[in-house]
């Protein structure tokens, strides 16, 4: 329920491991040429499509030595209510993100929430850290092996991952209420917060 459900769900979680695999070849493939072989997006197309016409032409030729028919060029169009359906979830999906990140910039912009407000940069930050870390492409194959190993294994270790889970949170709240106690409550603007709180 947390994946959204249906397809993409399922093979995030692999539960059709011959999709999930196909997928994640396909995504690992693309990075591989992308980022380690410094291939470009227009050469990698220009190069497939020499390699489908030449195979075309070759079938072509020996198709009339072996009294074959020529291969079959099918056409291929794009269903324009399949398009208009696509457009109209990305736009609602679009939409629903820009709204809640403008929720969330009033929220920390206003200065009512100065935990929001420090979170927000420290995130920021930190992304920003590992943006100069990594290529974007790396970055985002990253983002798509984590996608498809941590929930896999969330699911089969559930019980675990939450008795783990709750031991860090109850650290982390026992060092904050130490941080909060030696450090923010001694800041003027964040102990006058609170206490109006």
């Amino acid at each position: 329920m947390v994946l959204g459900g249906g397809k993409a769900a399922e093979i995030v979680l692999w539960r059709k491991k011959d999709v999930s695999g196909k997928v994640f070849a396909a995504v690992t493939a693309l990075w591989f040429f992308f980022e380690v072989l410094g291939y470009h997006f227009i050469t990698l197309a220009c190069h497939a499509l020499i390699l489908i016409i030449m195979i075309f032409f070759l079938w072509t030729k020996a198709s009339m030595y072996i009294h074959k028919s020529a291969p079959h060029i099918p056409e291929v169009t794009i269903p324009r209510d399949c398009v208009l359906e696509v457009v109209s979830t990305l736009r609602n999906e679009i939409n629903a993100f820009l709204d809640a990140l403008r929720n969330l910039l009033r929220d920390v912009t206003s200065g009512n929430d100065l935990k929001k407000f420090v979170v927000v940069i420290l995130a920021l930050w930190f992304l920003s850290i590992i943006g100069s870390s990594f290529s974007f492409l790396t970055l985002f194959y990253l983002c798509i092996v984590f996608m498809f190993t941590v929930p896999m294994l969330y699911e089969k270790n559930e019980e675990l991952v939450d008795l783990y889970g709750e031991i860090v949170v109850a650290e982390l709240k026992k060092q904050y209420a130490v941080f909060d106690e030696k450090v923010l409550s001694h800041i003027p603007i964040i102990a006058g917060s609170s206490k109006k709180d």
